[in-house]
């Protein structure tokens, strides 16, 4: 039924084709077809405007009209249809929303090192990192040990690497200035399409960054899932309190 509603509208003039609107939508409501940002159906798109900050060009707005209602039923059976499945972004987008899954630590940087020093490799296995621009059904997430960081932690501790990313897949965001709503359904997704296996949250001691681990535990509780989670407090100084 056909409701007065919040929906994306899409210029058709000003989009490249980019694709990374398509990333940040975790209702999957868009898609790239014939070289343009489409809106697949009505339905799938809940008027949030979580694409409109990731569109380069300002094609997108969100405008009040006449659309078929918002089916969030419909949307999870859409995604659980895409389990599994890849839908990567064309050769011409934005690399930090196309996705790449990559063995760290490899090649001649990694034959030179001398083996009694400590390793400083990189230890990340897939791009992109920012909770927005990696879709639920990614194939990195599948069966993953999840480590959701955020911004300030990474830039404090300096063993991030060693001791939070090895052996896991990465998520990065701030809850303070990111939209929490958008990660609670980002991280609700994820759970409901990938079968994550543990989840890690390091974070600042500054009350600002508490807020990290309620939104995952907010996603867990909407996904109706129990997975162990580990909060990991870090202080100014980047030390483990």
């Amino acid at each position: 039924m056909k409701v007065n509603r919040k929906i994306i509208q899409i210029n058709e003039e000003l989009c490249n084709g980019c694709g990374q609107c398509v990333v940040s939508c975790a209702e999957g409501a868009l898609k790239i077809i014939d070289g343009k940002a489409r809106l697949v159906s009505e339905i799938y798109c809940d008027g949030l405007g979580a694409c409109l900050g990731e569109c380069p060009t300002g094609a997108l707005k969100i405008v009040e009209r006449e659309a078929e209602g918002f089916d969030e039923k419909a949307v999870h059976e859409m995604l659980n249809k895409s389990k599994g499945v890849s839908h990567p972004v064309k050769s011409h987008a934005c690399p930090s929303a196309s996705l790449q899954t990559f063995n760290p630590g490899t090649g001649c940087q990694k034959a030179n090192e001398p083996i009694t020093q400590e390793s400083n490799l990189s230890a990340l296995t897939h791009w992109p990192v920012k909770i927005r621009l990696v879709p639920p059904t990614a194939p990195f997430l599948k069966g993953a040990d999840l480590a959701v960081v955020a911004d300030c932690a990474a830039l404090s501790y300096p063993n991030l690497h060693r001791d939070f990313i090895a052996g896991k897949v990465v998520l990065m965001g701030c809850p303070k200035f990111d939209n929490q709503q958008e990660y609670i359904q980002k991280f609700a997704d994820i759970f409901n399409t990938a079968d994550i296996k543990s989840i890690t949250v390091p974070v600042m001691e500054v009350p600002c960054c508490q807020g990290l681990p309620v939104i995952v535990q907010k996603g867990l509780e909407l996904a109706g899932k129990k997975i162990p989670l580990t909060k990991v407090v870090i202080s100014r100084q980047g030390e483990i309190i």
